[in-house]
């Protein structure tokens, strides 16, 4: 197994560094991430996205996105040092329907944050971004809880600010869970514009890795299958921005 998560991350570190983009199956990344930590707690932290406030900064009045936030130091060790809260800030450039503001989201749970699910999947992130990043001193990274919500008259939009780049080094998308819907892929593109992939995170695990400086990514909106019926899609994202002695 040791020898299969191996040859899993040096597929996914060379479509990085080859394309600037990458899909990671579901079973390919689990196995993987359970050769690296603890996973016991992922029933806890599938169920905390049942515990997301909603997301009051939506520039387009909508009310189908919920989501918490938090910002870790991590240290070229792979060490992780919860930070005190403070807000996601993106320049205009990158998000021009919510950027240029301070967007103070809930935290994220001490619970999930310390957990070893979340540890094992930063650590993960961390060891591929810094072979891809070379060394460096430290990174800090913010990580965002997202369930985006799907009616029958207000389908979800997973990226309300359209295809767009983060304005960070490295993002990682991971699905947790999708519930009662439809469509959600998952589009890359290069710095044209141009869309270079496509791939929809469907099964838990499956992952989107993304070098931010040489592409832009976007989701379609959501929908549910049965109207009657709840219908959700709930990720985790991380994102990694190299930080100077």
């Amino acid at each position: 197994m040791i020898a299969d998560a191996a040859s899993g991350f040096d597929v996914w570190r060379g479509a990085l560094r080859d394309a600037g983009f990458a899909f990671a199956p579901g079973p390919a990344v689990r196995a993987a991430l359970a050769d690296l930590g603890g996973l016991d707690d992922w029933p806890a932290f599938v169920a905390s996205w049942e515990d997301l406030p909603l997301d009051g900064y939506m520039a387009d009045c909508g009310r189908y996105r919920r989501r918490r936030h938090a910002v870790l130091a991590v240290d070229r060790g792979g060490a992780i040092a919860p930070q005190p809260r403070q807000p996601h800030v993106q320049a205009l450039q990158y998000n021009p329907l919510h950027g240029g503001i301070e967007r103070w989201f809930e935290p994220v749970t001490p619970a999930v944050l310390d957990g070893g699910t979340m540890r094992t999947v930063l650590g993960a992130a961390h060891g591929l971004f810094t072979a891809l990043s070379g060394p460096v001193p430290g990174w800090r990274v913010e990580v965002h809880q997202f369930r985006i919500e799907a009616g029958v008259d207000a389908p979800g939009r997973p990226t309300p600010e359209g295809v767009h780049r983060d304005g960070v080094d490295w993002v990682l998308v991971l699905m947790v869970r999708r519930h009662n819907i439809a469509a959600g892929t998952t589009t890359i593109h290069g710095p044209d514009r141009r869309e270079i992939g496509a791939f929809t995170l469907s099964e838990p695990f499956d992952a989107a890795l993304v070098d931010d400086h040489r592409c832009l990514h976007g989701v379609t909106p959501v929908v549910p299958v049965d109207p009657a019926l709840p219908a959700f899609r709930d990720v985790l994202v991380a994102t990694f921005v190299v930080v100077a002695d």
